[in-house]
């Protein structure tokens, strides 16, 4: 019978090897534990008491044994800690990747496409006729060799100028980007892990760009009481700390990055659950948890602004849906000529993937 047949999950599928199911499970445990392996495999063993992962065929030691040898995890002898790899951290990524931006597999490969035709490496589906000053190698030899047999026939084969088409090459614009990633407790207040989505998302978009875009750049931000850049490879282990948001600290460090890139195209993404709380004025932290005050706010406007004569759009990705916080996110985003999102958890992933698609597609003169 054609048409499909859908059945209830069983952990004890036989369709993948086994310790690639459990290794699912575990990657996904190092999210939600901030890369911490003890208690991932912790989490692991009540699992698989409660859901059987495992057999007598195959036990949890097993798969420990195997996380060892396969180079997964790396057991220190003499202090007994047992620690996540770069081979781990790398699959992070790519999991994070295949989650949240598991499309992007049937579009093609490469930079971001522009408007402007030019030297580049994307060649366009078009063809056009030769004309003085064009390169050699933008010839279409196949396409100019059907021509000249086409009008002049294939016993003496002749090739004239008019018989020579080119094609073009799309150029290619650059796009550097700052994450910015909000580690305020309010991340994991009330009982939401808003912070979890988020280090997913700037995963995947790590390993997006690094593997799709190589000519980019993206820098993350992390920002609480103070901001501070963060490695790629430190995202795993993000956690919130008892801090209130210095939104301020964040753009500032943000704005001084993207000075130091010479790409044309910049921008900053802002995850974020809260208003500014916070400001240092000088050595001194300025904070008012309650409301907005008009002294942080106004401080994020102006930069705001400055991005804007900066020609550096903000997009904001908001995961709270309190009226009033709304109201100024839409009023820093009119101040900026940005963009806003107001962001569910679970499409956090698409709304950050279409902004960062489309606005790449911008014409470099």
């Amino acid at each position: 019978m054609i048409g499909y047949h859908f059945k209830n999950y069983d952990p004890n599928d036989e369709s993948k090897p086994r310790f690639d199911q459990l290794l699912d499970i575990f990657m996904q445990l190092l999210s939600y534990t901030n890369g911490d392996v003890g208690e991932a495999l912790q989490w692991m063993n009540q699992l698989d008491k409660e859901y059987q992962l495992s057999d007598d065929e195959y036990g949890m030691g097993d798969f420990i044994e195997d996380l060892k040898d396969k180079g997964y995890i790396d057991d220190n002898k003499e202090t007994g800690e047992i620690t996540i790899t770069p081979k781990t951290e790398q699959g992070i990524r790519r999991r994070s990747l295949e989650e949240i931006f598991g499309k992007l597999k049937k579009t093609k490969q490469g930079n971001h496409n522009t408007f402007k035709p030019g030297g580049g490496d994307e060649a366009n589906p078009e063809t056009r006729p030769f004309r003085f000053g064009d390169q050699l190698e933008q010839i279409d030899f196949t396409e100019s060799i059907r021509n000249a047999q086409i009008n002049h026939g294939i016993d003496a084969f002749n090739m004239q100028e008019d018989d020579l088409k080119i094609r073009e090459t799309d150029f290619k614009a650059q796009t550097s980007t700052v994450l910015m990633i909000d580690i305020s407790h309010s991340m994991i207040l009330y009982g939401e892990d808003r912070i979890t989505p988020a280090k997913k998302v700037a995963m995947a978009l790590s390993e997006l760009i690094t593997t799709k875009y190589p000519k980019d750049t993206l820098d993350i931000v992390v920002f609480g009481n103070d901001a501070w850049p963060v490695e790629i490879k430190d995202l795993p282990y993000l956690q919130v700390g008892p801090y209130h948001t210095n939104t301020v600290a964040g753009l500032e460090l943000a704005m001084d990055i993207l000075r130091r890139r010479r790409n044309a195209n910049k921008q900053i993404f802002m995850i974020t659950d809260g208003k500014p709380t916070c400001l240092k004025v000088g050595k001194r932290y300025y904070k008012n948890s309650f409301g907005l005050d008009r002294k942080i706010t106004s401080r994020c406007l102006n930069l705001a602004a400055q991005c804007k004569k900066l020609k550096i759009p903000i997009t904001t990705f908001m995961i709270a849906s309190d009226p009033y916080l709304q109201r100024f996110v839409n009023e820093f985003t009119e101040t900026n000529n940005g963009k806003a999102f107001f962001a569910s958890l679970d499409r956090l992933g698409s709304f950050i993937f279409r902004d960062f698609e489309s606005g790449k597609r911008k014409t470099v003169y």
